[in-house]
């Protein structure tokens, strides 16, 4: 995420010094293909390449130092790849940690970020039934790890829809669920966390097929994420933005109020178990 920032940030540079890609690689010596890969963070760059870029757009001293620190960041190890995450989560992961609000809609479960320890080892072995124990148990630790962006000095904002269908479904045990259902009610509460749940009574709506988030990300453009059995996948174009956009913007219109959700979710509590 910090190279994309990086590359960005050097692809305005250059656009505004009125410099072509073929430009700024004949001044370099290197290749035109090595500035456009360093410009979609295709590759990562040198502090070298970054020191002498700022001296051929010639930004102010400041700007260096924010370009430099950015390359050094974006050659650190983060701390979820300890954790030996797929490469799509862990990509995802990278995005959500440099978001400064996430949009999301679930149809079948609670979203990472509101899940408790005990919900998210349960809904992990049942997606990956096949994995050992430590492999579950390292996936569910990392995701309980996520949610200290939720409460950072500058927390991320964090507005999730989901389907009631999510919370009827019994992951676990009843009381695991039950303690789910209560943890998403106090965190709810925060200023920073909106939740939304879509009756059953709604019917037929745009998300019943679909989850998928919506990372809003400075510097870059904005990112939808969209995960299946079928792959994946990381959308950025305009018509995909606004498209997912706009359904969001439909399923929170349809879905009951903050304060009705809580509602329904400690009717959900009070019901006995079956």
């Amino acid at each position: 995420m910090r190279r994309r920032e990086l590359g960005a940030r050097l692809r305005a540079l250059r656009v505004e010094r009125g410099l072509t890609v073929e430009d700024v690689a004949e001044r370099m010596e290197v290749s035109p293909a090595k500035i456009s890969r360093i410009e979609t963070a295709a590759r990562g760059v040198s502090l070298a390449d970054v020191r002498f870029l700022c001296d051929l757009y010639q930004v102010s001293t400041a700007e260096c130092e924010t370009l430099i620190l950015l390359t050094r960041e974006s050659k650190r190890r983060s701390w979820w790849q300890e954790y030996g995450l797929p490469d799509s989560v862990a990509t995802y992961v990278g995005l959500e940690d440099s978001a400064t609000s996430i949009h999301q809609y679930h149809t079948s479960l609670v979203p990472g970020l509101l899940q408790t320890q005990s919900y998210a080892t349960a809904v992990t072995s049942g997606i990956l039934p096949d994995a050992p124990a430590e492999t579950v148990n390292q996936i569910a630790q990392a995701r309980i790890l996520r949610q200290g962006r939720l409460a950072e000095a500058n927390p991320l904002e964090l507005w999730a829809v989901l389907d009631e269908a999510a919370l009827c479904r019994e992951v676990g045990s009843a009381e695991i669920m039950r303690e789910q259902m209560e943890e998403l009610i106090a965190r709810s509460r925060r200023p920073n966390v909106t939740v939304q749940v879509i009756p059953l009574s709604a019917g037929a709506h745009p998300g019943m097929d679909s989850s998928f988030e919506i990372l809003h990300l400075e510097e870059v453009s904005d990112v939808v994420h969209v995960e299946g059995l079928v792959g994946t996948f990381f959308l950025q174009n305009a018509r995909d933005l606004s498209r997912y956009r706009r359904a969001f913007d439909q399923l929170r219109a349809i879905a009951l109020s903050p304060r009705d959700t809580r509602g329904l979710v400690d009717d959900l509590i009070a019901q006995p178990s079956t």
